[in-house]
């Protein structure tokens, strides 16, 4: 088992005024890191690390779009409170962050320049924006200049393909704006999140802006993956997303490997069906609607399950339910005395690379000419 020497951890990562110890932070995921999963993974991390809310698209935060204002909502336990923003015009991206300053909505913004999604990128947003490098500039210098004590933190990946790198200049632009720390996926937008994450890109980043932390994100499987991420790139934290899907507790296991404790967890399915059904329930009572929490937690399953033996009329059952008895007596089926499957530690989510990246046309033609892009480009749902 991967272990760390204690004089070899991380020191607690300072994101502003906040202290995160361990220096783990949980990745924005559209439809997935709202206030319910939050919760669960803060519960089993004993509230250490930072959780990151889904992304939050600043023209819809500014015209107070109603599912907006219900993803930007947290839990009076939350703290620091920390909200990704997406935004491709900086007045728009100004005018959102002064509205979150002063209605106090958040202790913490982070900005999404890594999104790959088409939807996004083809409006020159997410991981397409970096290579626009004024247009970046001018985010960061609205962003942060209406932050005021707020800080600003962004995360970003390795550019548009192998052949548009944006992340060194990215990076460096961002410590000339007074952007406090910066996540880097170790992956390209073509690359999506298929293939192997490059984490020596991670450490020539760390090696380009000893200024500011620098947080590695990608291929990050179990608590063993991120003591190696730290130790082979000399990153000051790491970032994990598709890790963490139907496995709340990999905050637990995350926690111990940086405070030096060699404990894992291995949940049997009784505790495995245990979290699942507080899953769904917790998505009811955000959305304030037993049904529609019970569907939309119906994409959590097969993360849940994965490994498992699991009948297939089972799966499929569990996978239409539409109240809380309904999912309970379906999960109370399972064989419950099923131990930790070897082997599901391993990938998870999303696996497809190699996609042709959407952009606006002429994008690539010139990096430093930002025409076009304005406004009517942003965004005007949140939670990509």
């Amino acid at each position: 088992m991967s272990t760390l020497a204690p004089s070899t951890l991380p020191q607690a990562l300072m994101i502003g005024p906040h202290q995160v110890q361990p220096p783990v932070v949980l990745a924005p995921m559209a439809g997935i890191t709202n206030a319910p999963f939050r919760t669960l993974c803060r519960e089993f991390s004993g509230g250490k690390g930072l959780f990151v809310s889904e992304m939050i698209t600043t023209r819809a935060l500014v015209e107070r779009n109603e599912k907006t204002m219900q993803l930007i909502h947290f839990d009076p336990s939350e703290t620091p409170r920390s909200i990704q923003l997406y935004g491709v015009d900086p007045a728009t991206v100004g005018k959102a962050v002064r509205m979150i300053v002063e209605e106090d909505l958040a202790d913490h913004i982070d900005l999404n320049f890594g999104c790959p999604v088409p939807k996004v990128t083809r409006k020159g947003g997410g991981s397409a924006l970096p290579y626009k490098r004024p247009l970046l500039r001018a985010i960061l210098r609205e962003a942060v200049c209406g932050a005021g004590d707020l800080p600003v933190t962004m995360k970003m990946r390795k550019g548009i393909d192998e052949d548009h790198l944006t992340y060194l200049d990215a990076g460096r632009i961002a410590v000339e704006e007074g952007v406090t720390a910066i996540a880097l996926h170790g992956r390209t937008t073509a690359q999506h999140y298929g293939g192997t994450a490059d984490w020596e890109a991670i450490a020539r980043l760390k090696e380009h802006v000893p200024e500011i932390p620098v947080l590695g994100n990608g291929d990050i499987w179990c608590a063993e993956d991120a003591l190696r991420m730290v130790r082979e790139t000399g990153c000051d934290g790491v970032v994990v997303g598709r890790g963490c899907l139907g496995r709340p507790w990999l905050f637990a296991d995350l926690v111990a490997a940086f405070e030096g404790n060699p404990e894992r967890t291995a949940p049997g399915m009784r505790e495995v069906a245990t979290a699942m059904l507080r899953h769904a329930r917790l998505l009811g009572e955000w959305i304030g609607d037993e049904t529609r929490g019970v569907i939309d937690f119906r994409k959590h399953v097969a993360w849940y399950l994965k490994g498992f033996s699991v009948g297939s009329e089972l799966r499929r059952k569990l996978a239409v339910t539409s109240s809380l008895a309904e999912l309970d007596a379906h999960l109370s089926e399972l064989d419950l005395d099923q131990p930790w499957p070897v082997g599901a530690d391993g990938p998870r989510g999303r696996t497809s690379g190699n996609n042709r990246v959407v952009l606006p046309d002429g994008w690539l033609r010139d990096p430093y000419d930002c025409a076009g892009v304005g406004e009517e480009a942003e965004l005007d749902t949140s939670g990509g």
